[in-house]
């Protein structure tokens, strides 16, 4: 990867919409040019999703938690058995293996707390495996987002 590259996916981390004739004026790159390294970038896996941000409230999902969770038993097939759950919830929207108290960090959306709850219950109170959890409700959205710094862009 040079610093084309990098260029390319700063201006796509900020606007995944850029066109081809935008990305390729940007980078002083021909539009074939920007469309192989695109392709290239893609099939390496550096780009893994490029998705559309939504506003949580405005689908109706105005409640968000930050869940500190521990597990009973840290072996592999364990990790492997509740990140496998995280992943299939479609309540989670991110789920992070971490070190220190806790095993996983995970980010959560509801509509309510009675969602939440719904939630809590089919998460955690039912894989006899989770020790115990602690949830901090957002109070508010100050930063979102995924970016990742690239080079110099």
């Amino acid at each position: 990867m040079d610093s084309i590259d990098a260029k390319i996916l700063s201006l796509l981390q900020r606007d995944c919409r850029l066109g081809l004739e935008t990305l390729a004026a940007a980078t002083g790159l021909s539009v074939a040019s920007v469309q192989r390294r695109l392709k290239s970038l893609r099939a390496q896996k550096v780009i893994e999703a490029e998705v559309a941000v939504l506003d949580p409230a405005k689908v109706g999902q105005s409640m968000g938690f930050v869940v500190m969770v521990e597990l009973e038993r840290e072996r592999l097939d364990q990790i492997d058995a509740f990140v496998r759950r995280a992943q299939a919830e479609p309540k989670v929207q991110q789920c992070y293996y971490v070190t220190g108290e806790a095993d996983f960090c995970l980010i959560c959306t509801a509509a309510d707390m009675e969602d939440f709850e719904d939630l809590t219950k089919r998460l955690f109170f039912e894989d006899s495996n989770v020790r115990r959890f602690r949830t901090s409700v957002v109070m508010a959205r100050r930063k979102v987002g995924l970016e990742v710094p690239v080079g110099s862009g």
